[in-house]
């Protein structure tokens, strides 16, 4: 019998057909409507860049996932990557993407339209239904797509991408901090909802009474009066286990949702304080707790990230999140493979920290761990050393401009999904930030060149 992944990956592929091709330049003017063409300026770094993608190979590799001829015609695909390239690069939603590609032409001519629209070009919800389309697979052809279009415009030179440093950080979820009476509260809430939509009428629930413990409880382990806290937790934790018991009554035999629900509260109110794999959040059970010895956030609630960049030019070659807070030791060699895949070869050496300590071989690519002092290694080799924290930076770059500090993607697809559209996101800036110095340069040049001219001309008296 086929999974429920295989079905649905079926159910996507005879529900559409594959995305139209943009169609054959027509020089005849439209007189109705304003061309973009007239409105953009061509010497702006984002249409500079849109002549460096390889929109084709794009679009061969995301065709794949559609039917040939059975369906509707699905989106661009060159919509729909512009507009996951635009969202990661601006740290923007899906409706805000969305919404400032119908005020911005750059955007609009990025997007391969011809016309100005003024028209929002899909629903904020295809954005999600694309990226489960194309998976991990396909966030990692995104990322490769622009080291392939650096290399093209020679932002990114080849011998770059022999030395790489890997690094692991924190990835969190957008979730609440779990403390035990909001785990119980919340799980609870969720238990009402799915008995109301299931038509099961319990005997109470526990709604104002479970609204009024929370607020104590909050307001008592503020004032450290923990024994009043643990009464007022206890309690919650009762009102949610004669829920749960009056839900499983009533419904013997759950459907899946209300299974996992189940499933998920029963494991909430068994759960002891040095538990393993202990539930954190009721919609997103994934999460895990991770502590990287940070003195100002000594836990944090989402998943590790291992991430690779260039020693020089701090390009990302590989983004990879992973679950069940591995040793990062045992996260190399995995790293190592999707920086081959996206690079297109293997790197020559790569530098770690001492956290990869015992794991110090991969392959044909020499690694080294970090040290604390230089004792006998080589000189040249330690410049090199010395540059693995540029990989730091690079990483808060990533949090904080980029959407890696706060997933708000579901499910561990989703994890995997903001981790390398991330850093996807993090190389397109870059590119434009090249070319916006690159240009900026040769305008001087030219300017200057210029005025010399100008001063050679004889004086007219």
């Amino acid at each position: 019998m086929q999974g429920f992944g295989e079905i649905q990956t079926i159910f996507l592929q005879i529900t559409a057909m594959k995305p139209k091709r943009a169609p054959v330049e027509n020089r005849q003017r439209d007189l109705f409507r304003v061309e973009l063409e007239r409105i953009v300026d061509p010497s702006h770094s984002l249409i500079k860049l849109s002549t460096a993608v390889d929109w084709a190979t794009l679009d061969n590799a995301f065709g794949a996932s559609y039917c040939p001829d059975t369906g509707r015609p699905a989106i661009s695909t060159r919509l729909m990557v512009a507009l996951h390239y635009l969202k990661y690069t601006h740290n923007l939603s899906d409706e805000s993407v969305v919404a400032g590609w119908v005020e911005n032409p750059y955007w609009q001519y990025f997007s391969g339209m011809k016309v100005f629209e003024h028209r929002m070009p899909v629903d904020p919800s295809s954005m999600t239904r694309w990226r489960k389309r194309i998976g991990d697979a396909g966030a990692e052809e995104l990322l490769k797509q622009t080291i392939s279009a650096g290399l093209k415009l020679k932002a990114v030179k080849s011998h770059q991408l022999a030395r790489v440093n890997v690094d692991t950080t924190v990835q969190e979820k957008e979730v609440r901090f779990p403390t035990d009476a909001r785990l119980y509260d919340r799980a609870r809430q969720r238990l009402v909802k799915a008995a109301e939509d299931h038509g099961i009428d319990l005997r109470q629930n526990y709604n104002r009474l479970s609204r009024q413990l929370v607020c104590q409880q909050s307001r008592y382990a503020h004032a450290k009066q923990m024994n009043r806290a643990k009464r007022c937790t206890s309690k919650l934790r009762t009102y949610l286990g004669r829920v749960l018991r009056d839900v499983t009554r009533h419904c013997p035999q759950p459907d899946q949702d209300l299974r996992q629900l189940l499933e998920i509260s029963q494991r909430i109110l068994t759960q002891q304080r040095n538990d393993k794999h202990k539930v954190y959040s009721v919609h997103a059970p994934e999460v895990e707790c991770i502590s990287k010895g940070k003195a100002h956030k000594r836990y944090e609630f989402g998943c590790k990230v291992s991430v690779a960049a260039t020693s020089r030019g701090g390009w990302f070659v590989g983004a990879m999140a992973l679950h069940g807070n591995p040793y990062d030791g045992h996260t190399l060699s995995d790293a190592l493979a999707q920086v081959q895949r996206i690079a297109g070869k293997n790197p020559n050496q790569a530098f770690v920290d001492m956290g990869y300590r015992g794991h110090g071989s991969s392959g044909s690519t020499e690694v080294h761990v970090d040290k604390r002092r230089r004792g006998r290694t080589a000189r040249s080799l330690w410049r090199w050393m010395k540059r693995r924290a540029a990989i730091e930076p690079g990483i808060g770059h990533l949090k904080r401009e980029h959407r890696m500090d706060r997933n708000r993607l579901k499910g561990e697809l989703g994890d995997r999904l903001n981790a390398i559209l991330s850093a996807a996101g993090m190389n397109f800036s870059k590119l434009l930030r090249w070319l916006e110095q690159f240009l900026r340069l040769l305008l001087e040049i030219s300017s200057g060149f210029q005025r010399t001219n100008l001063n050679c001309l004889p004086a007219i008296h």
